[in-house]
């Protein structure tokens, strides 16, 4: 479900209103009149995430002058995991945006003005003119972070053309040409029809992709593939800014460093599981399922392992275990939870990741897909790595990180040598809650249960 934006009613006084501030007589019964005032409402950031402290707007779904129903969308915004359409829940016009597409703003703060009738509209962009020279009396942090040898403009740059007066014509669909701007729904359409977006034009707001520019697309006749890249090189040597997700990753990963952490890792056999992934990968199981259903599997008989402390004072025994798994996205990284891995069988377990991961490389999942997680999981193994320790997420108890499954040289119970397939797991765990004898017992019988996954598939 789309979020809601946030509004702010401002009230304009009627004159008699402010005669009647002034001291001037209020107007005798005889001659009461009502009249009704003019009513301007201020469209907040919403907070689309507990931990969202900012948003970036993407783009406006409505253009300045645009009549609004309460449930239409009027911005894409940026949170610090996902791109959600935002819609209004009033009816109205759109009568200045304060905020443009790419700049952001604090949680809670204006982005733009609603104005209740198109008389009103005039009144809203004096309004938005006041928030305008408010912020231009302090220099924008861009140009105070502009490197000190640049050389300063002559002259102040031209305003910005505004989108209103006229529509705006298509234009491509990247910003700083490594950016897709575009619908979440036509993101889902582009790739269930196998659309490269990148090749796409925008007809929408500031030349956003709207599903109809991915029907046309599929529609016109195919081009040949360019010779070079369609996608810029690196800019080496230069400074660029986090994006809102990357920043959010990067202030979780640095409040980890007050949790008391330890590692402790096993060797586990992976013959028997690799046997029963080759039996039932054409059913559509994934080895991310099944490892993530073996490890609820074995937090159902650790439950310490599955808990939490989140004030320093107490830990908390989670009522459901939620696997995390950390997935690798361009800008960042999210972890997708599988809610109820214990309950839900391998097929189910593996449909519902696949469609996780489909949402997360959209940027269209929803808060509960991605901050319900009670364990997590990071695995690196199908990039050959065969062991690394993963830093663990604030306000869980443990994660695991899993290394490559491997065939190794082993020596047999009767002395002999043999070779057997083998993958190393290290988990890092709170050691307020957490204790050593508590790891080892969980992993014992997660190796019990991957040795013996016949119970994987019930």
């Amino acid at each position: 479900m789309a979020g809601l934006l946030h509004l702010h009613s401002t009230l304009l006084p009627s004159a008699s209103a402010l005669r009647h501030r002034a001291g001037a007589p209020a107007p005798s019964s005889s001659r009461r009149c009502f009249r009704v005032e003019a009513k301007i409402r201020e469209i907040f950031m919403p907070a689309l995430s507990s931990t969202m402290t900012e948003g970036k707007i993407v783009s406006w779904t409505a253009a300045e002058g645009d009549r609004l129903s309460k449930g239409d969308p009027v911005v894409v915004v940026e949170s610090d995991k996902a791109d959600m359409d935002v819609e209004t829940f009033h009816d109205g016009f759109l009568a200045a945006v304060l905020v443009p597409a790419g700049e952001s703003a604090p949680v809670g703060s204006a982005i733009a003005l609603l104005a209740e009738s198109e008389e009103e509209i005039p009144a809203a962009q004096s309004k938005a003119a006041s928030f305008s020279s408010g912020a231009s009396s302090s220099p924008p942090a861009q140009e105070t972070a502009a490197p000190e040898a640049s050389a300063p403009p002559s002259s102040p740059p031209p305003p910005a053309p505004v989108a209103v007066s006229a529509p705006a014509p298509p234009s491509p669909a990247t910003q700083g040409g490594a950016r897709v701007v575009a619908s979440p729904y036509a993101k889902k359409l582009a790739k269930d029809l196998g659309v490269d977006l990148f090749s796409v034009t925008g007809s929408g707001p500031g030349g956003r992709i709207v599903a109809k520019d991915v029907e046309a697309a599929l529609a016109a006749p195919k081009k040949a593939a360019p010779v070079t890249a369609a996608r810029p090189d690196v800019p080496l040597g230069s400074t660029v800014p986090f994006t809102t997700m990357q920043g959010a990753v990067s202030k979780n990963m640095v409040e980890s460093l007050a949790v008391p952490t330890f590692r402790v890792g096993y060797t586990i056999t992976t013959d028997a599981l690799d046997q029963l992934y080759k039996k039932i990968k054409s059913k559509g199981v994934t080895m991310t399922a099944l490892l993530a259903k073996a490890t609820a599997m074995a937090l159902v008989q650790h439950p310490v392992v599955n808990s939490s402390c989140r004030d320093g004072k107490s830990f908390t025994y989670s009522s459901s275990i939620n696997i995390a798994v950390a997935v690798a996205i361009d800008g960042g990284l999210i972890t997708p939870v599988l809610q109820d891995a214990d309950k839900v069988d391998i097929y189910s377990l593996s449909r519902k990741w696949k469609e996780l991961v489909d949402k997360a490389r959209a940027k269209q999942l929803q808060p509960h897909e991605y901050n319900s997680g009670t364990f997590t999981l990071s695995n690196l193994g199908m990039f050959g790595v065969d062991r690394f320790d993963a830093i663990l997420p604030p306000g869980t108890g443990a994660i695991m990180a899993v290394g490559a499954s491997e065939p190794t040289v082993v020596g047999t119970k009767d002395g002999r040598i043999g070779i057997k397939n083998q993958m190393q797991v290290n988990v890092t765990a709170d050691h307020r809650v957490i204790y050593g004898a508590d790891l080892a017992a969980f992993l014992q019988t997660l190796s019990k249960i991957i040795e013996d996954p016949k119970d994987l598939t019930f």
